[in-house]
């Protein structure tokens, strides 16, 4: 457990003054700082100016999502965004339960997940989710993959990576779904009973291929995707799907990465392209 900083304590006292924070935990995403107090809020910190100019976008797509009658919790603002000690920062409501383990799961409640995501209707949320490829450079997702995050790769992998990256913009056009861009280990709740309690960290929500989040969803194991699905959604969920690790290097550069983190992505994702290749040689 991170115990937060004092700075970031006293900040969340402003946003939460009845709260006892003697049990507060940190974690910290890529946009926020987020000061946990179980069982009472969440307070989300930005990090940086950038996030900080898109923290009430995001609030505002926690508030309308809050109040669509999802088979599942979104954390709730508590109040508007604030200024906190020169900090953009939002307390939210609190959601309960922990991530499912990884490699299994229930396709049904699988479905159920994704069939809520498809019954939003986007004009109610349109203008404020992000674009589509929200994680790695949006519109500009093809040309950052192809021009500037293949370059680094080593040249023996270069090849897949490419082929991956192609047969993602080959894919047909679909009719976009709200889709949340990062459904897999901590931002999914799950009760003791395996049921689904609620979703966590909408900050890359969009109007996209629901495919996307079937592929996060992998978490779970393909074969549970594969029941959870129909046979075309899988297909390209297996496309997406293989793009995420090349991703990971256009979202260090896009972010402004110091050269030693982007190098660290680069050879965990030229390891995860050369352990694939020999598992489908092997």
């Amino acid at each position: 457990m991170i115990i937060p900083s004092a700075h970031l304590l006293d900040l969340a006292a402003v946003l939460l003054p009845r709260a006892d924070l003697s049990s507060a935990r940190l974690t910290q995403g890529q946009f926020h700082d987020v000061v946990l107090v179980p069982g009472v809020a969440a307070v989300r910190v930005a990090k940086g100016d950038v996030a900080a100019s898109e923290l009430r976008r995001r609030t505002e797509v926690l508030a309308r999502l809050a109040g669509m009658n999802l088979p599942f919790l979104v954390p709730e603002p508590l109040g508007p965004v604030s200024i906190v000690d020169g900090r953009a920062a939002v307390a939210v409501s609190w959601v309960d339960g922990a991530a499912h383990p990884q490699g299994s799961g229930d396709p049904e409640k699988l479905r159920t997940l994704l069939d809520a995501l498809a019954s939003v209707d986007l004009a109610l949320l349109e203008d404020v989710l992000d674009e589509p490829h929200a994680y790695a450079g949006r519109g500009r997702w093809a040309e950052l993959l192809m021009e500037e995050v293949l370059p680094r790769l080593p040249v023996q992998v270069r090849p897949e990576a490419r082929r991956r990256v192609e047969a993602a913009l080959a894919l047909e056009e679909v009719r976009p779904g709200l889709v949340h861009g990062d459904l897999a280990g901590e931002n999914v709740r799950w009760s003791a009973e395996g049921d689904l309690v609620g979703v966590l960290d909408w900050d890359l929500a969009q109007p996209f291929d629901p495919a996307v989040d079937a592929a996060c969803l992998a978490w779970h194991g393909w074969d549970a995707v594969r029941s959870a699905v129909d046979g075309e959604t899988y297909r390209r969920a297996r496309v997406w799907a293989g793009t995420f690790a090349i991703e990971q290097i256009g979202a260090a550069l896009v972010n402004g990465e110091p050269p030693d983190v982007v190098d660290r992505y680069v050879e965990s994702t030229a390891r995860h392209l050369e352990r694939q290749a020999e598992s489908a040689t092997g």
